[in-house]
């Protein structure tokens, strides 16, 4: 794994005060602006009955609101241990406790470990793993009906600011990066397999982009 990707930095960056923060907004606010976006697509085309499969998905909490306008089950897949104290008392509390499975798996190192499922999210991942075209590519294939993903724009703005980011996290010894990656090229990684763009929303700090096969 490129060490980008080093589960130390991912840990060290994602560990259990952030999952409380997390957590603890989403129980006095609800779902952020971007994830209501995400969360209003899928809905568009129907969630009851399906499973979905969430990468890097934290605490759970799209999740939480997917299952409860109708999803089946969910699988969160994670590279960070510091989230599921936060997740488990979030499904107890929503009364959802045994409909998620919570796996700690790298789908992008490999994909034949995880099932498909009919919907597959990726909510601010794609932006924290170096090779794009590897995560997408497993994500789509991993897509029987539906994806929806986000990630940060590529403008000077953002790209300075990432790159501010990498060196202070550098300095400080912390192997996690965060990219901008090109959303054209990775658009052309899903649609290479069998996904076709239906919905994009370019905002300020987020776009979100789904697809249907």
């Amino acid at each position: 794994m490129d060490d980008c990707c080093d589960p130390r930095g991912y840990r060290a960056t994602f560990g259990a005060g952030f999952a409380r923060r997390v957590a603890g907004r989403y129980r006095k606010r609800g779902l952020t602006r971007t994830q209501r976006r995400l969360v209003s697509f899928l809905e568009q085309r129907e969630v009851r009955g399906a499973t979905v499969l969430e990468i890097g998905g934290g605490v759970g909490e799209l999740q939480v609101e997917l299952l409860r306008r109708g999803a089946d089950r969910a699988t969160n897949l994670e590279l960070s241990t510091g989230y599921e104290d936060e997740a488990a008392e979030l499904l107890e509390q929503s009364g959802l406790t045994g409909r998620v499975a919570r796996r700690f798996v790298d789908i992008a190192t490999v994909p034949d470990e995880v099932e498909p499922a009919d919907i597959v999210v990726l909510h601010r991942v794609v932006c924290c793993y170096p090779d794009y075209q590897k995560l997408l590519t497993a994500a789509g294939g991993h897509a029987r009906r539906l994806l929806v993903f986000s990630h940060p724009p590529r403008n000077p703005l953002i790209t300075g600011g990432l790159w501010c980011d990498s060196l202070l996290r550098r300095l400080r010894g912390n192997s996690f990066r965060a990219f901008a990656h090109p959303p054209d090229a990775m658009i052309e990684v899903l649609r290479a397999q069998g996904l076709t763009v239906s919905y994009r929303h370019r905002g300020l700090a987020w776009t979100v982009v789904g697809l249907e096969r």
